[in-house]
């Protein structure tokens, strides 16, 4: 009889197990049931609250960045040749980038300085070739531009005088 009462007690084991794990389940479930729904009531948030709430959305998807757009500068200050020489022409002609004569060479400068100096104002304020008007810098004016073309051009031995020009 021993080895009968041994098999009913392996039976109700297999029986035993899965029923405690589908109680415990149950319960669980149940429970967590109720306290979700009974949980869910919850006060209704107020008026500044919720204003609170909208504010921080709206902060969080706000820009990162933003584009201000610079007011108009005051009134333009003339610059020296040699000024408007050392900030922009300075990087083709100290060089001599695309065929531009370089500042103090007599070689390169010679066929341009015979043209005379009111045809050399007249091409950088223009643009010749690869050189674009004003040098690039739209913002110089005329005076500006003849002064800076007389500058390099004395470097190489001309004798210009910018207030040669009429104005």
């Amino acid at each position: 009889m021993s080895g009968n009462n041994q098999g009913s007690s392996i039976k109700e084991l297999i029986i035993a197990i899965p029923g405690a794990i589908i109680a415990f389940t149950l319960l669980v479930s149940v429970l967590a049931y109720l306290f979700g729904v009974f949980g869910a009531e919850k006060a209704t948030p107020s008026k500044e609250a919720a204003e609170a709430a909208e504010q921080k959305v709206v902060a969080n998807i706000a820009p990162v960045a933003t584009v201000e757009v610079a007011e108009a500068a005051g009134a333009h200050v003339e610059k020296s040749g040699e000024e408007i020489v050392k900030g922009v022409c300075i990087a083709c002609h100290g060089v001599g980038a695309l065929g531009a004569p370089k500042i103090g060479n007599a070689g390169d400068w010679g066929p341009r300085i015979a043209q005379g100096y009111e045809t050399l104002v007249k091409h950088a304020i223009e643009g010749i070739r690869s050189m674009p008007a004003r040098g690039g810098n739209a913002e110089l004016s005329d005076h500006e531009v003849a002064d800076a073309v007389a500058y390099m051009a004395n470097q190489a031995g001309a004798k210009f005088d910018p207030a040669s020009l009429k104005k």
